[in-house]
């Protein structure tokens, strides 16, 4: 047998299959309610608030637990349906298992700050506040920071917490789960860009016709 096939079984376990399953529900579950909550918003902006309630439904529902069992112990030491789920992550970055203070004072203020801002822009996109924009650039400005600040300081330190040894820990649970939360922010600022542009331009075309 093949150096290969003995890690596959070690590599894909129950826990990695309903991790990635959890996952795909609170996807499914955010674009639910953007499609009962952002009927009268345009097609960009619902698939702004599907992202939008997925964040908040991740932060509150997986982070908030995370923060919850690294404030009373450990996730190593916690035995219960979202410990596993982190011990399935902390594979790939060891620092969740162990309550790191730079990852607990992050994910603290991700659940509390994130979570409640990303409320807060769903409410100001699907009732066409004035302050929308200033709420994304403030919430999206947050989420990369806690993501620079999640990996920086490791990177600077050579990485010792982060296994990269196989494309699942590196390409999925590294690479495109905390992407995500790189890219998906970077839209939504150049979005929020065009419209305060818009919204200038507006402006003066109606100071010169009021002149």
């Amino acid at each position: 047998m093949s150096s290969e096939s003995k890690d596959h079984p070690q590599l894909f376990t129950p826990v990695t299959v309903y991790s990635l399953l959890a996952c795909g529900v609170q996807f499914v579950v955010g674009y639910v309610l953007a499609q009962c909550w952002g009927r009268k918003c345009s097609a960009a902006d619902r698939w702004v608030t599907v992202w939008l309630f997925y964040d908040a439904i991740v932060h509150f529902t997986l982070e908030g637990p995370f923060v919850y069992m690294s404030l009373i112990g450990t996730v190593a030491t916690s035995d219960n349906i979202f410990a596993d789920l982190w011990k399935e992550y902390g594979k790939a970055d060891e620092r969740w298992l162990h309550s790191h203070p730079t990852i607990v004072s992050i994910e603290i203020l991700t659940v509390v700050l994130d979570g409640l801002l990303a409320l807060v822009l769903i409410y100001a996109i699907v009732k066409d506040k004035y302050y929308r924009h200033f709420i994304q650039i403030t919430l999206c400005v947050c989420e990369l920071y806690g993501g620079w600040m999640t990996f920086c300081p490791d990177w600077l330190d050579g990485s010792p917490n982060l296994n990269t040894g196989s494309w699942l820990y590196l390409w999925v649970y590294l690479v495109f789960f905390n992407g995500i939360w790189v890219a998906i922010p970077g839209l939504l600022l150049w979005q929020s860009w065009l419209g305060l542009q818009r919204m200038h331009q507006a402006e003066k075309m109606t100071g010169k016709k009021l002149k």
